[in-house]
């Protein structure tokens, strides 16, 4: 199935994208694209999206991992939104646990930092039909994982098509070491405190990412199935974030996810 026809003319599909391109390489944001255009639909949205993603291939990035968002009942109440999406991650922007990131250096606008659980699949999962035991039968490997996030759109001020037509909000990611998923007990019940320079910001468990991380990896691959894309293996899937997110400030953050799943960190820079 190919992906619908976007509402929008291709020509303001293209205009859309390059502003968001440009907004990221610069950290100048926009007004909210749904102010601008205010029947945009989700589909517009993706259509944007994509012609986005293009034009961060044409710049010299590599698509190397997807992202789900707003997967858990913090977050949306945080944002704004009622429902799950979904975006890349590029080669450029995803980083090793224990590395140093500037945020200046990424030309960042209001960044935040979210703890995640990550998946690698063993085979490819196409949509419809794909159930989390599909997932868990599929998972090669799950690791603790940060999103950054940081929206394009001015003061965060998003409906659901502002954050999908900007590549779901992401930012980069930043990847802990992958275990089996034996190996890292019942994902549902993983416990997570986020701390930034020692100090516990967030805290919570995995059943708050749709009851359990696997939920949204299969709810992504029947989306992308709908659009007549394949979830791949081999590469970084995001689940979502379990708690809001946290102001990025300048600090060192530690994601612990318990001893069976283990730790993530990073150290922000200004």
């Amino acid at each position: 199935m190919s992906s619908p026809p976007p509402s929008l003319d291709l020509s303001r599909v293209d205009a859309l994208a390059t502003a968001l391109l440009d907004a990221f390489e610069t950290g100048s944001p926009l007004d909210p694209i749904s102010a601008m255009y205010p029947d945009l639909t989700v589909d517009d949205a993706y259509a944007v999206q994509r012609a986005l993603i293009a034009g961060h291939v044409a710049a010299g990035r590599t698509v190397t991992g997807r992202k789900i968002g707003l997967t858990s009942e913090g977050i949306q109440k945080q944002l704004g939104v009622d429902s799950p999406d979904f975006g890349v991650l590029f080669d450029t922007l995803t980083f090793r646990s224990g590395e140093g990131v500037s945020m200046s250096a990424l030309n960042a606008i209001l960044p935040r930092i979210e703890g995640e659980v990550g998946f690698i699949l063993s085979r490819p999962l196409a949509g419809p039909g794909v159930s989390a035991q599909d997932v868990r039968e599929a998972t090669a490997g799950v690791m603790p994982v940060f999103e950054l996030i940081d929206s394009r759109i001015r003061d965060w001020k998003i409906t659901l098509v502002d954050t999908v037509a900007d590549n779901a909000s992401c930012l980069g990611a930043v990847i802990g070491d992958h275990v089996t998923l034996p190996d890292a007990g019942p994902l549902p019940h993983t416990k997570m405190t986020l701390a930034r320079d020692g100090e516990i910001l967030q805290a919570g468990e995995g059943s708050a990412v749709l009851g359990d991380p696997a939920e949204a990896v299969a709810w992504l691959a029947n989306e992308l199935g709908a659009r007549g894309d394949v979830l791949p293996a081999g590469v970084p899937i995001l689940s979502g974030s379990l708690t809001p997110a946290v102001d990025a400030l300048p600090g060192r953050y530690v994601a612990d996810f318990g001893p069976l799943l283990g730790t993530v960190t990073i150290d922000i820079e200004a």
